[in-house]
């Protein structure tokens, strides 16, 4: 393996990104994935800015139409034979190459060039390389608050993560209940937690709220007041409880909790407590959460029968909101309408 810098022209004269694919007769060819246009685009935004580094190396692989020649003191001469094709595949870093590619700049960077005895290696290589862990997700999340300038995809999780870490670690509803690679002992998802407040940030109650004056810790507070009528409304389905005895602390569970909390917010104006508390009482005999059977739009499941998938976590969404719903309109027709007021006497 040789390591040197180079252009991103002078990479796609020397090596080819080969994409998968099958021939008329079904055989296979390639091993690079598609192109992924935003992806690329990202790359590429964030390269054109002044203060870019991209640490991370193109790895390209050879079989053959290259020697090597030591030169001592650890340097080499690498000669490639251009004669014919394109001798080089590029096994890694595709994407970050086609967003070079399109840059406008004198952008050097690190190549890896690994010399393959064949296709076979050559392929196993590619497999390995690309087959390595990857960090957890929410460890880049919960850092995502720490860096700035981040594209557009990131930042809406970033705030979404700024606003799931302050649930969890100041005094709120939620404090320690939210699973980090902090707080490793939480036990709701953290990606679930973001996931509802993105959801709020983006067409919901927090939208509005974030904007005005101390928007974030209004945020908060609306959630944790939200959480709290939740344990009150739910004690034993709450208290002592964890994701697989109790469907309220689920993935599924918290999710569709979060849309109840958005029409309670929204509808029926909820801010407090007892605001939250009340709007929820129409849902406390109607649940599942840890024994029984759910009845949904003439579906039966087992209270642990929903899992936290796109479908049931809708229908049971869709279950929960109906209900708050119907009891708004309800209450709305209940209420007595506002007195007029006195008018003097026209005659």
């Amino acid at each position: 393996m040789l390591s040197f810098a180079a252009k991103a022209a002078d990479v796609l004269r020397f090596a080819a990104i080969d994409r998968i694919g099958r021939d008329a007769q079904g055989e296979l060819s390639g091993f690079q994935r598609p192109q992924v246009a935003a992806h690329i685009r990202e790359i590429r935004d964030y390269l054109e800015k002044p203060d870019a580094v991209l640490p991370n190396p193109i790895v390209v692989a050879f079989t053959d139409r290259v020697s090597v020649e030591d030169l001592g003191n650890g340097a080499v001469q690498l000669a490639i034979d251009m004669s014919s094709s394109v001798p080089g595949l590029v096994v890694d870093g595709q994407q970050r190459l086609s967003a070079l590619a399109d840059l406008d700049r004198d952008f050097q960077v690190f190549v890896s060039a690994l010399i393959c005895r064949d296709e076979a290696e050559l392929r196993r290589q590619f497999v390995l390389i690309n087959n390595t862990k990857p960090l957890p997700k929410s460890l880049i999340y919960e850092l995502l608050p720490t860096v700035g300038d981040l594209p557009p995809r990131l930042s809406r999780r970033s705030v979404a993560s700024d606003l799931t870490a302050r649930l969890n670690f100041e005094n709120t509803a939620l404090k320690g209940y939210i699973k980090q690679h902090t707080c490793p002992e939480g036990i709701i998802a953290d990606t679930v937690m973001q996931k509802i407040i993105m959801e709020s940030l983006s067409n919901g109650v927090m939208r509005e709220l974030i904007r005005g004056a101390k928007g974030e810790e209004r945020c908060v507070r609306l959630m944790s007041n939200f959480f709290d009528a939740v344990k009150k409304v739910w004690p034993e389905a709450w208290h002592g409880q964890k994701p697989n005895t109790s469907r309220l602390l689920h993935g599924a569970g918290i999710q569709a909790m979060g849309d109840v909390m958005e029409v309670l917010a929204e509808r029926g104006e909820a801010r407090t407590v007892e605001d939250f508390r009340t709007g929820m009482e129409c849902l406390k005999d109607k649940t599942a959460w840890t024994a029984g059977e759910w009845h949904m739009d003439g579906e039966v499941r087992r209270w642990n029968g929903l899992q936290n998938v796109n479908r049931d976590v809708a229908l049971l969404k869709h279950y929960l909101v109906g209900i708050v719903k119907a009891d708004l309109r309800k209450k709305a027709k209940r209420a007595p309408a506002p007195l007029l007021e006195p008018t003097a006497d026209r005659s």
